[in-house]
């Protein structure tokens, strides 16, 4: 029996076991983290790009030192170039090389004349318009110019003219432009490489799920009926259907999440610290109580989830059995005290939901809270850094869309940690299943004939369902080609197990059943149930048309499918239906009588054209007239045929050529009807029982 395991942490080995199932989507598996890296590095970029635009740009502040006075040690810690503007003797930097200097530094380089106090603003003049050179040459006490470059002290561009501002700036307005073409390109990058990321993904999610299913269907359609009979069908339908789907969830929700969200935190604390290492580790320390809290959810929302999955499952079960039931319920006048049931179970679930969405409503704002205390700490820090000329503007600005952009992932990666639990129970369901063998052994390498003689030997047989419930003890007897035999027996007396065991559903608990002097276990499965077809006591009509019924997808002609009809007399009802054999059935044949649905099951054995026949009580449930019919086909049908009939209706067997009395798993007797009638023994009392009173009337 399957257990309904509803909810399991993480666990390794089924992950392995899934990944298994993801090998044969390698490539696409490859170019969705490509795509995934891609596209976290165009979102880590933005922020820089910004960065890059303030402080080169929009709030520009260059400082300048007098090469004379500069020492070998401070040359190496502003890390000083040829290449670096030099003009009349002083160097001029870019405030963020001036990071590695300390304020005390930089106070006491401006006190000895090295370090000049006032902020600059530096400009190329080689290569740009003759306008920027002449407004140079117009102002000579203000500006300073040499070897291509020019500059001006940041104070002093208030005195120049609006167009003169203008001019001056070109170059940062139209580097400005470029920027913001370029932070519209990353975000047309996020967009384009996160669609293929997602689109990747799900198209390997959703092959892993196709695969899962395929393989779960071809293993659950050969295992053993005492498998199949001992696990309800709603529950091997759960597997192959939801619990595959939040697997797909797991690959094409969490992982892809998961993994984003871990590439761009990790992103994140690196660009923090190539931006500014100080001001990261001020940023770092403030993620210790989120990490805490995040632990503390996990195992509250863990916890939460599944009170609400056990909740729904016992809701959806009590649901379903007296919706089936609800006859019964009418009928015993237990409406109200069924609904008064179903209160309790349903107070239930709301306490369930209402307990996941208090952990959640404490989650959220608590999150937003440590966002916001982190953003505050980063300003309150970074903010005096800026003042101390130890980090620019652009990077205060960078820090805090970052952290933005750290704290997104946090409530993504806990509120997905209840989809992988999920995820986690259905993929150990669907292993259990998989991993779950009770099939019969299809090792047989024998080949059997199209058309087999026929003969059937049950030598020494004995059964057991259950190991301490013994069936059939001993059985022997023997059925030559060609013959009708029928048997009966009381109900419990183990007639439908022998069916049961001829088509090799189950095996023999000891003995042997022969066919044609061989082992039925010799023989090919395929093969064996080729030849050996029984007609079910309870007839299953698939949803489709008549003529699919008949064929069940083996290629036949129309003419062949109505000749089979007409054997049966089947024909009669096909032909006075709106589209005839291309009438569609209801799941379960429910628009066709039961008389009808029997008749179809006939149908399919003649087209089949088997050389064994089994009749599993087929006429039990059929009218009078239906039984008439049937009896004139029966001829046809069996003609040149090995049969077994079983029934409880012992005027279909009168005409048998022999008759087996099956009493506890044991032959008791065996004759034709007449000559059992005349020994009086258990076939006569099963006889009298059903006909005495009539025959006396």
């Amino acid at each position: 029996m399957l257990e309904e395991k509803i909810i399991k942490g993480y666990d390794p080995v089924i992950m392995r076991k899934l990944l298994r199932y993801l090998a044969p989507y390698w490539r696409i598996v490859a170019l969705a983290v490509v795509a995934l890296l891609l596209s976290t590095g165009a979102e880590l970029l933005q922020p820089v790009v910004l960065q890059r635009a303030i402080d080169n740009h929009i709030v520009v502040e260059v400082y300048r030192f007098k090469q004379a006075d500069l020492t070998p040690e401070l040359s190496r810690e502003l890390r000083i170039s040829p290449r670096d503007p030099v003009i009349n003797g002083w160097v001029y930097l870019h405030s963020s090389r001036l990071e590695p200097l300390s304020r005390e530094r930089k106070q006491s380089l401006r006190k000895q004349g090295v370090l000049d106090g006032a902020s600059w603003y530096l400009f190329p003049i080689e290569g740009g318009s003759t306008e920027l050179a002449g407004l140079v040459d117009s102002h000579p006490k203000l500006f300073q110019h040499q070897n291509g470059w020019g500059s001006i002290p940041s104070d002093d561009i208030s005195k120049l003219a609006r167009q003169e501002r203008t001019l001056l700036k070109a170059n940062d307005v139209s580097a400005v432009g470029r920027a913001a073409l370029l932070y519209l390109g990353l975000l047309l990058a996020v967009l384009v490489f996160s669609f293929v990321q997602v689109y990747l993904t799900s198209l390997s999610g959703q092959g892993v799920m196709k695969d899962l299913r395929l393989k779960l269907l071809d293993h659950t359609m050969r295992q053993s009926m005492s498998y199949m009979n001992s696990n309800p069908v709603g529950s091997l339908v759960t597997r192959v259907t939801n619990d595959v789907e939040t697997i797909n969830e797991l690959f094409a929700s969490v992982a892809t999440s998961l993994l984003q969200d871990v590439a761009l935190m990790g992103g994140v604390v690196v660009t923090l610290f190539l931006l500014n290492p100080r001001l990261a580790i001020v940023a770092i320390l403030t993620l210790p109580p989120v990490v805490i809290m995040t632990i503390f959810f996990r195992l509250k929302a863990r916890d939460a989830y599944r009170r609400v999955r056990l909740w729904v499952s016992r809701v959806n079960a009590y649901l379903a059995e007296h919706i089936a039931g609800v006859d019964v319920v009418r009928m015993f006048a237990r409406e109200v005290r069924s609904i008064a049931e179903f209160v309790g179970r349903n107070a239930n679930l709301l306490r369930a939901n209402l307990s996941e969405m208090y952990v959640f409503a404490v989650f959220r704002p608590l999150t937003n809270l440590f966002t916001s205390v982190s953003i505050g700490v980063v300003v309150y820090f970074g903010a005096g850094m800026v003042v101390q000329e130890v980090v620019t503007l652009g990077v205060l600005i960078a820090f805090l869309n970052l952290i933005n952009k750290f704290y997104q992932p946090v409530m993504d990666i806990s509120e997905k940690f209840t989809v992988l639990q999920s995820a986690m129970a259905g993929g150990e369901r669907v292993f259990d299943l998989l991993e779950t063998e009770s099939r019969i052994p299809d090792t047989g390498r024998l080949r059997l004939p199209e058309k087999p003689e026929g003969r059937i030997v049950f030598d020494d047989v004995e059964f057991a369902y259950k190991e301490d419930e013994q069936v059939l003890r001993s059985l022997s007897f023997s059925i030559e080609p060609g013959e009708n035999v029928a048997i009966v027996g009381y109900t419990g007396a183990g007639k439908t197990t022998i069916i049961n065991l001829l088509a090799r559903m189950y095996d023999v608990s000891g003995g042997a059943i022969l066919l044609d002097g061989e082992d039925i276990r010799n023989y090919r499965l395929a093969d064996l149930r080729r030849v050996v077809l029984p007609v079910q006591q309870d007839v299953f009509i698939f949803s489709g048309t008549i003529e699919e019924n008949i064929t069940l997808g083996s290629p036949m002609s129309r003419e062949e499918v109505r000749r089979a009809a007409q054997t049966v007399n089947a024909d009669r009802f096909i032909e006075r239906l709106p589209e005839g054999y291309r009438t569609r059935l209801a799941e379960g044949g429910s628009n066709l009588s039961t008389g009808q649905r029997q008749l179809l099951s006939f149908a399919r054995v003649v087209a089949h054209d088997p050389q064994i026949v089994v009749l599993d009580e087929a006429t039990a449930s059929i009218d009078t007239e239906t039984e008439r019919l049937i009896q004139e086909a029966l001829g046809r049908l069996l003609a040149g045929r090995t049969s077994l009939v079983i029934a409880h209706r012992l005027s279909t067997i009168k005409h048998a050529d022999r008759i087996l009395v099956i009493s506890h798993g044991k032959l008791a007797e065996e004759g034709t009807h007449s000559e059992l009638l005349a020994v009086e023994g258990a076939y006569y009392s099963l006889y009298r029982l059903q006909y005495g009173e009539q025959e006396a009337g």
